[in-house]
């Protein structure tokens, strides 16, 4: 897991240790000391933390203008044992929303895992951001993570699946992904 490397050609763009409105503003990173790990493997140093044992994520770019987030994730997503969406949402969206985010991309290509548990803290997120105009997205989450979610209704809350498998994002300029997103997302939820 230590070779798995959240996307780092958006830092021209954007980079979270330097934006003065993130949960990770001044992080100073230290790419030679692996620290983190889950279940005892050992994770890049480039991933943050948001209070979870197997869980981590990486602020890839932020448009406050526009309300986008994208964020990558690595790990298990684990609600059943860690409460992973409760810790995600206090300890990070929660900050993010208070700077007038409300249309959240999540890439879980990198997602091991997912255990789930009620969704009302799913709910919740999806209520507060959904007042705002905005809306959350899972892109690129593997098959076997999205069933998983939608077990749990966490499918009522975040759009994936279908055309949200966007294989060549990394290609693209991050305000054009998060446009390309949002026409995707927009159009699923109609006028």
């Amino acid at each position: 897991m230590h070779t798995l490397e959240p996307y780092a050609n958006w830092l021209k763009y954007y980079d979270p240790s330097f934006d003065e409105r993130s949960p990770y503003f001044g992080k100073e990173y230290n790419y030679d000391l692996y620290q983190d790990a889950i279940y005892g493997y050992y994770i890049h140093p480039a991933w943050d933390p948001i209070g979870s044992e197997t869980l981590y994520l990486k602020m890839l770019f932020t448009d406050y203008e526009q309300g986008y987030a994208a964020i990558e994730l690595i790990g298990e997503w684990n609600d059943a044992i860690h409460n992973d969406i409760m810790l995600l949402k206090r300890n990070f969206l929660e900050v993010l929303m208070a700077e007038s985010i409300s249309r959240f991309i999540l890439i879980g290509e990198n997602l091991m895992n997912f255990h789930g548990s009620d969704d009302s803290y799913y709910e919740e997120w999806f209520e507060e951001v959904e007042d705002l105009n905005g809306w959350i997205a899972g892109v690129n989450f593997p098959e076997f993570i999205q069933d998983e979610q939608r077990r749990y209704h966490i499918d009522h809350y975040i759009n994936m699946g279908g055309t949200l498998q966007v294989d060549h994002w990394r290609t693209l300029h991050p305000l054009r992904f998060c446009e390309l997103i949002n026409s995707l997302v927009t159009r699923r939820l109609g006028p």
